[in-house]
């Protein structure tokens, strides 16, 4: 052993040979002369990393020392003398360890003890006055794995507030300017790569196995006694000491698998940096042990770029940091917990929330790069953190980018720690759609991370969505390949293609999702289909159907044989000639019965949606489902009936469970008046050929009784007339030929033959737009989303429906109401057609003459006139206000309809008010 060793004590060796263990090597310059003067001039040899040829000079002095200076130097310092130690061990008591912050973090100290004594002092130092040194025995262990896989497993050094007094180096103010120098220089090469030196150790707060601390970077402080310029020039420099291992521990916390592969990416690209640091480093240290001119000015000179680059990777670590709670203790930070979804997946899929399933948000993915994005603009005037900031955005969008292209180009998410702009839904499958079909799968399958969206993708984002979601359903439905891979796409967000790369993807994912849907599974028919059933467009079979099923739809709606109605309607659709017999899609019509009145249903729909235009109709607030009442169950099948149109995948994100349910609403519309209209087209024919009311009677009061019968009768079948002819006419026919135009990429004209001129431009969403546009357009033009004009419509048609239904009581009471034709042959055997059975013979006061039955059928038919004109007219003066305010097209249903009113009911009906 070397007096050199000997004097620096066993401390000193040991904690460079724990430091040179590591990763990073320790290299010591000399520092003889300067750092022990007590030896009495003797050169003794330092340790083998430090056999430096030359002496440093003061930092801001003007070195001109004469080559001869310099030959003596160099002289002196290549002797070599050997001087023999001898040692003595022998086992004591153990050496209390001094008092710490606590006695867990002291190593323990062995009991033997090593007494060291040296020949050349012997003659001076008495037995008693020689140094007993503690064995300094620092240890290390393996750290256990984490999730990080280049992350560091060797236990930290002990800290030096561990370290025995007796080890200290000698105090900075008992040496020389030069030797302080020397001295901070050699520490400081150690603090720049995360350890403490002999003179610049951690502050007595930090503790390096607490990761919060090591996020936060470690306050350096230098012993007392150093020379005031060199102090504050070594001060600013441990800086970037601080910042190199906050970074080193950031990049090993944001390395771990749950961050994602966008923070593992910057991490990469951060490891490379620091890689060219610690190769600064290694310079430095070269320089130090061979170039006497190096000074701590010299230093600072070489280290300025490198430390403000570490400044920046510092800042924004921080700010990551911060985004993740984990520099300080944020218990109440669950504002943003807004991932229920992914925890609802998790348990649907049969999973359980771990402990840990509540934590905070973790900066990822889009947040990342959002943070990125925002340094880079916000030290845009800075050349050199723009290009660190440019660079690092580069790197870590990278696996960003290849997610992007795959859901771009393939349809598919590759997304293991839901960083990706796009969230899909795995419990929402196509399986179930061919049972229930919804629009589920189109609206909720995929969705936008609104909060996690990179800003260079806030413009197309809908792009992006769509231009994956239509691969997805061609992926899925095998009507284009896509499984061929796609080269030359942007890598970066900084590619100068990378905006045409989504716009030519959304173009071609477009463009083969509509070719799918328009030639595949031919869209078009599947349409005109559901307009012959639900429109009742060529309706021959329909006007069959219903006279085979008259007495099957006369029933309560809880009597009807469902059963029976799909026999009638299958028969039906089979038979020649019918324009359904030839349509490749009639058996996916199937027969339905509503439990619930269209009426009120529609109230309840205008209620929820807030279509009501008027502010007192509480009474009529209810869900769109209510359950079902009393008078539900008193309708006919009549009012209950309607079809149910099976669609399948993936025609049903066009037509779906939403568009079905409009369609049935128009067609109950249409099949009550139809309905209305065959009731009071049965007046009619029963005024026309049943006696009692072709036979002239003597009484004039009678006479002018039917003339008023068959008047409010005609204006009432023109009323329904007029109505049917508007809502198909005017209303659908031409929203019809407008919509068809759309889907097949043609421009009309006005006969609505195409005229083969191509739209551009046209999307699958604008195409299920443009659809549900079609039916909101029809379902409002024919007063269906106005609750006023709904209940004014609806009074009218239960009006015309009792006088049309009580035209066979009209005509029994005529029977004796006519005193010529009381009694007689004629009206007796007209009874007996209504009256056949003997179960129910024919009552004897319709046998004789009544002279009250007049007055009776009078007042009866007043109230009937009474209602309708009433009713008629609110509806006109509606018509009138809602044509002027919201809807145009009513304009020209109120000019049809004036005809129907008591102003134009013609020269008996101004004579008898009506």
């Amino acid at each position: 052993m070397s007096s050199s060793d000997a004097v620096r004590g066993p401390a000193h060796s040991a904690r460079r040979t724990a430091a040179t263990s590591g990763a990073r090597p320790r290299v010591t310059p000399s520092r003889v002369d300067e750092l022990y003067p007590d030896s009495g001039g003797e050169v003794r040899p330092s340790d083998s990393a430090s056999n430096a040829p030359h002496r440093r000079k003061t930092s801001g002095s003007h070195k001109a020392g004469s080559s001869q200076r310099i030959l003596r130097d160099r002289r002196l310092e290549r002797t070599n003398i050997t001087i023999n130690d001898s040692i003595q061990v022998r086992t004591r008591s153990p050496i209390k360890p001094p008092a710490g912050d606590g006695p867990s973090e002291w190593p323990s100290i062995p009991r033997e003890i090593v007494e060291v004594t040296h020949p050349t002092i012997d003659h001076i130092s008495t037995k008693a006055e020689r140094k007993v040194l503690p064995l300094w025995a620092p240890s290390a262990t393996l750290i256990a794995h984490t999730t990080a896989p280049l992350a560091g497993r060797i236990s930290f050094p002990a800290v030096s507030s561990l370290l025995p007094e007796v080890t200290e180096p000698p105090p900075l103010k008992e040496l020389s300017p030069d030797a302080q120098e020397s001295a901070i220089l050699d520490d400081l090469l150690f603090a720049f790569m995360g350890y403490e030196g002999q003179y610049v150790r951690f502050s007595t707060l930090y503790n390096p196995t607490v990761e919060k601390e090591r996020l936060a970077g470690p306050t350096f402080e230098i012993l007392p006694g150093l020379d005031p310029s060199l102090q504050d020039l070594s001060t600013t420099m441990l800086k970037m000491a601080t910042h190199y291992v906050a970074v080193e521990t950031f990049v090993e916390v944001q390395s771990r698998e749950e961050f994602g592969m966008v923070n593992h990416a910057l991490c990469a690209s951060i490891r490379k940096l620091l890689k060219e640091y610690l190769v600064l480093i290694a310079q430095m240290e070269h320089q130090l042990a061979n170039n006497a001119s190096f000074t701590l000015h010299v230093l600072h000179l070489h280290i300025l770029p490198t430390s403000h680059m570490l400044s920046q990777l510092y800042t924004l670590a921080q700010d990551m940091l911060r985004k993740n709670s984990l520099l300080e203790d944020d218990l109440d930070s669950f504002d943003d917990f807004d991932d229920v979804d992914n925890i609802l997946e998790q348990l649907r899929e049969g999973g359980e929330l771990a402990p840990g399933g509540m934590s905070k948000k973790i900066c990822k993915g889009g947040n990342v790069l959002r943070l990125l994005t925002e340094r880079l603009s916000f030290m845009s005037g800075d050349p050199a953190a723009r290009d660190l900031l440019q660079g690092l955005l580069r790197d870590s969008s990278k696996p960003y980018m290849a997610m992007l292209n795959e859901w771009l180009h393939h349809g598919g998410i590759r997304d293991p720690h839901s960083e990706f702009l796009i969230k899909e839904q795995k419990s929402i499958r196509r399986d179930h759609l061919e049972e229930d079909y919804t629009d589920e799968y189109w609206e909720k399958r995929y969705t936008i991370r609104e909060n996690d969206l990179p800003p260079q993708l806030e413009g197309v984002k809908d792009k992006v969505l769509l231009a994956g979601k239509y691969l997805n359903v061609v992926r899925e439905c095998g009507g284009v390949d896509i499984s061929t891979e796609v080269r030359d796409v942007p890598k970066s967000f900084d590619d100068p293609q990378f905006l045409h790369n989504v716009n030519s993807a959304y173009a071609h994912a477009n463009s083969s999702l509509l070719n799918l849907l328009l030639t595949t599974h031919a869209l078009p028919a599947r349409l005109r289909s559901m307009k012959h059933y639900f429109f009742l467009d060529r309706s021959d079979f329909f006007s069959y159907f219903l006279y085979l099923s008259n007495s099957e739809l006369k029933k309560q709606v809880k009597e009807v044989n469902v059963g029976k109605l799909q026999s009638l309607l299958d028969l039906v659709l089979r038979q020649p000639g019918s324009v359904a017999a030839q349509d490749p899609f009639k058996e996916d019509v199937k027969i339905h019965m509503n439990d619930q009145y269209l009426t009120k249903f529609l109230m309840g729909v205008v209620s929820v949606r807030g279509f009501d235009q008027d502010g007192n109709n509480e009474s009529h607030r209810m869900h769109v489902t209510p359950s079902i009442t009393e008078d539900d169950n008193k309708m006919t099948g009549f009012e209950a009936l309607e079809f149910k149109y099976t669609v399948p995948f993936p025609l049903s994100l066009v037509i779906s469970s939403k568009t079905v349910v409009r369609y049935q609403i128009l067609f109950r519309y249409l099949l009550s008046m139809r309905h209305l209209e065959g009731l009071l087209v049965s007046s009619w024919e029963d005024h026309n050929k049943v006696m009692t009311w072709t036979h002239r009677s003597g009484n004039h009061k009678l006479e002018m009784w039917k003339r008023r019968a068959w008047t409010l009768r005609a204006r009432m079948l023109s009323f329904v007339q007029q109505f049917t002819y508007y809502c198909t006419s005017e209303v659908i026919e031409p929203n019809w030929q407008s919509l068809m135009a759309k889907v097949n990429g043609n421009k009309n004209d006005s006969s609505g033959t195409p005229t083969g001129e191509q739209q551009v431009n046209r999307t699958v969403d604008e195409l299920m737009e443009d659809h549900v546009d079609f039916l909101d357009t029809c379902l409002k033009e024919c007063m269906l989303m106005n609750s006023k004009l709904l209940r004014i419509h609806a009074k009218l048609m239960s009006c015309c429906i009792f006088f049309a239904v009580n035209t066979s009581s009209f005509s029994r009471t005529l029977c004796s109401a006519d005193a010529s034709l009381a009694g007689s042959a004629g009206a007796l055997a007209y009874l007996a057609t209504r009256y056949p059975s003997s179960r129910y013979p024919i009552p004897d006061h319709l046998r004789t003459y009544d002279p009250d039955g007049l007055n009776k059928m009078t007042e009866l038919l007043d109230k009937y006139e009474e209602n309708f004109n009433r009713h008629l007219g609110l509806l006109l003066d509606a018509l009138d206000y809602y044509a002027a305010t919201e809807t145009v097209a009513l304009s020209r249903l109120c000019a049809q309809l004036s005809m129907a009113s008591d102003k134009g009911g013609g020269e008996d009906g101004r004579q008898h008010g009506f």
